[in-house]
This record gives structure tokens, sequence and C-alpha cells, in this order.
């Protein structure tokens, strides 16, 4: 009786492997008759918002991944025929679903984009943005979160937030370029990394390296709730950014509202002031620097402010402590505090905001005017010993302002 049931047990186990082999060769043939080219784009500009075209052929993958593979993808805006597009990849590849395939659907976890191209524009705020989608699923949940958000700002319902999965975003090998004069100019190259965002409820990261301005950065963010961030809410936010001139991290409270906010802990050093103020061209490029700089401090910024409280700072080596607030208005930014050092070196601290121009002497040189054209200072400073040039201080108390 055992020998007709293992018999059929066999037949059984052979037809079930029949199947799935005959199922996996057909993944090929049902890809390339029903998951064409125009589904593939529709389902990606039904996420992006954007209008997706591919001039390629998709070529499918079975093996070691099920993938699509595009070439020449390019994402635009729905209402602007003539301008460039905002995305433009050479190659795309797309993990995709087996069994979704076989239904005749595309399902898709991974996106990979291999040397984009992505276009900005400078906004009113000053920082370059791409232009952003008309519509699309993450649009519509930005929305639903600003709903949710603006009805408990306080506590919003985060069961209400859309639960929609999403997956990881690639890129390797891209650049952001802008438009001057016509023309596309770049202003970040060898761009690298992922976006990893599980579903729109779920947390979310960011991982990014590339060069600026010829020097290698990497940016990493993270927060555990950015659908609420989007939405004009409060959500804890990290953000830390590396650089060989300098790093910078900040782990908090963020809000992307009109009245945007940031509120937490930073931390900023670089081992050359000079050399930070060259790379991020500000304008003011003093003339005796101070050397090594770091700050860690409780931040508070609002819309046009940003205030340093229980700020403990290090020049060339000498800690102090104190608390600064920065203000931009219409005219200049304002820098006003109070900071106290143990050691000071008066001529190389005041050279940071005042440059002072060389002389071929041992005496002190002119300070340069022109920094009042860009910045006003009021700082109130104190130190147990000094100096200045030559002349060495104890039990310092001094104020320094430029207007």
């Amino acid at each position: 009786m055992s020998s007709p049931l293992i018999r059929r047990g066999i037949w059984a186990i052979g037809v079930a492997v029949l199947v799935i082999a005959l199922a996996v060769a057909a993944l090929p043939l049902v890809a390339s008759t029903r998951i064409v080219r125009d589904r593939i784009a529709w389902e990606m500009s039904a996420w992006s918002g954007f209008r997706v075209t591919i001039d390629g052929a998709p070529r499918i993958e079975v093996w070691p991944n099920f993938r699509a593979i595009l070439t020449d993808v390019t994402l635009s805006q729905w209402t602007e025929g003539d301008a460039p597009p905002v995305i433009e990849a050479e190659r795309v590849e797309v993990n995709l679903s087996a069994m979704a395939a076989l239904r005749g659907d595309v399902v898709f976890s991974t996106a990979r984009l291999i040397r984009p191209t992505i276009r900005v524009q400078r906004a009113a705020h000053g920082f370059f943005l791409p232009a952003l989608p008309s519509g699309g699923r993450i649009t519509r949940s930005i929305d639903i979160a600003r709903a949710v958000v603006s009805a408990n700002p306080a506590k919003p319902d985060l069961s209400k937030l859309p639960a929609d999965p999403f997956g990881t975003v690639e890129f390797r090998n891209g650049r952001v370029v802008t438009s001057v004069d016509g023309k596309d100019a770049e202003i970040l190259s060898s761009l690298s990394g992922q976006a990893n965002w599980a579903a729109m409820n779920s947390n979310a990261t960011l991982s990014a390296t590339g060069i600026w301005r010829g020097e290698s950065v990497a940016v990493d963010a993270a927060s555990s709730n950015p659908l609420v961030l989007f939405g004009g809410g409060a959500a804890p936010m990290t953000l830390s950014f590396k650089a060989a001139p300098a790093n910078f991290s900040f782990d908090g409270v963020a809000s992307m509202s009109e009245n945007a906010y940031f509120d937490g802990q930073a931390k900023f050093a670089a081992p050359s002031l000079r050399r930070v103020l060259e790379w991020s061209r500000a304008g003011i490029a003093p003339g005796a620097a101070i050397g090594s700089v770091s700050v860690s401090s409780k931040v508070t910024a609002t819309s046009g402010r940003i205030k340093f409280e229980n700020t403990e700072i290090a020049l060339d080596d000498n800690p102090g402590m104190g608390a600064l607030d920065f203000s931009f208005g219409e005219a200049r930014p304002v820098i006003a505090g109070t900071l106290a050092f143990e050691t000071l070196d008066l001529r190389s601290f005041l050279s940071a905001f005042t440059p002072l121009a060389p002389t071929d002497g041992a005496g002190p040189g002119e300070i340069d005017i022109s920094v009042a054209d860009r910045i006003d200072l009021d700082l109130r400073l104190s130190a147990a010993q000094a100096t200045a040039g030559a002349i060495q201080l104890a039990d310092v108390a001094a104020a320094a302002q430029v207007k």
C-alpha cells in the first residue's frame, strides 16, 4: 500500500517542479508581452507625479533577481512640454515581483538610477531644489499628511496617514545641474547613494556621497516620521554632513511648514576656518584666520533667526562658553552674543569677522572695512588671559562691533 503512495508523492513533486520551471521560463515571455514599456512608465509616473518616458525597449532578467532594465529614461513635468527633464537617467534597473508579473501587474520595491542628471533651480530662500511634481502618490500622501497635521498640529493622528508601500531608490554616478544662460552648470558630481522608505507611514533614511566644489562630501539624514515632516508637522530628524573642510551634525526636532523651525543639538568642527570660508564662498575671507574651530550647542532656528544656547566653542584649542544669536534681516546678517574664554588671541578671533589687511611689519594691519557691507557684529568677550599681538592681558572684558 505504501508503494503507490510513494509513487503518487514523487509524481506530485515532479509536477510541482515542472510547473515552477515552466513559470520561471515563461516570466520573460509574460513580461515582454504584458509588462510592456508603457505599463512600467505608467507605474513610475503614478508614484513620482512626473511624465515618464522610456526610449529604449525594456530588457527582462530573471536571475539572480527578476528585474527590468530600462534605458534613456526621463521624468518631466506634465505642464511644461518644452522644458528640459527634471530627471534623466541613462539606465534604470527596476526589481519586479515575479508573482505580480504573472498576473500582468507591475510591482517593484527597488529602482536603481544609473548616471542620472537632476536639474534644480534656485528657490526664494536661496537653496537649489528640483521642480515639484503636480501629482502622484507621494504628493497625495503629503497632502493627506498636511490635512492630518492641520487638524491637530500638536498631536496629529498618525493612524490616518497613508500606509502605501514604497521601497528603495538608489542612484549611482549622477550629477546635479542648474541652468545658467541657457546651459547646464554642474553643482554636484559623482552623486551616489540611496533612499530607503519602506512605507509612507514608516521611517526613512537617506545616504549620499558626491563631489561639491572640488571636495568629497557625505550626507546622511533620517526621520522616524518623514511624512509628518513633509506635511508641515514637527518630527524627529537627524542630519550629518561630512567633508574635509568641515563636519556638521544635527539631532532634534524639525518642521518644514511655512513657519519652519529646528530645535535640537548641533555640532560643527573645522580644522581651518580660512578653508571653510573660502570653500563656502561666503565672501568673508579672513586675513589671519583662526585655525581649528569646533562648536557644540543647543540650537533653536526659526525663520530669519538662529539661537545658540549653552554653546561650547573652541578656537585653536582655546575653549569657551556662551550664547550666540544670528539674525537675517533684509539688509545684512547680524551676529550678537556673549563668549567667555580661559585664553584668547584677540587678533586671531576678530580676524574671523573683520579681516585684517596683511602688513610687511610686525605691527597690526588695517581692518578691511568692506566687511561692514556684509555683516553686522556685536559680541561681548571675556577671557582670563588674552593676547593682542605682543601685548599680554589678564581678566579681559571687551566688546567687538562691526556696523
